[in-house]
């Protein structure tokens, strides 16, 4: 898939653009690129539902260590595994 440079600017940005901490300028470019761009409407909606849900489910159950491990490997987060744990 061949992404425009607004494509890369919103999925660089997408954590501020949900979180609302962009400037409204920005907000507004991406918006509207939005409107255009399905792909991109589609990952911004799919996860702010992700992000959504996690909030609203209270029987969440910690992931076993090995299992968490195996994962972020796997999502190429391992230099990560550990840092997050000391928070």
């Amino acid at each position: 898939m061949n992404q425009s440079k607004e494509c890369r600017t919103l999925l660089h940005e997408l954590s501020n653009l949900i979180d609302g901490t962009i400037s409204p300028e920005l907000c507004a470019e991406l918006e509207a690129h939005m409107k255009e761009c399905s792909n991109c409407r589609i990952v911004v909606n799919t996860t702010k539902k992700t992000i959504e849900l996690y909030h609203q489910d209270e029987s969440l159950v910690e992931m076993p260590a090995g299992s968490r491990e195996k994962l972020w490997k796997r999502l190429e987060l391992g230099e990560y595994i550990g840092k997050v744990e000391k928070r």
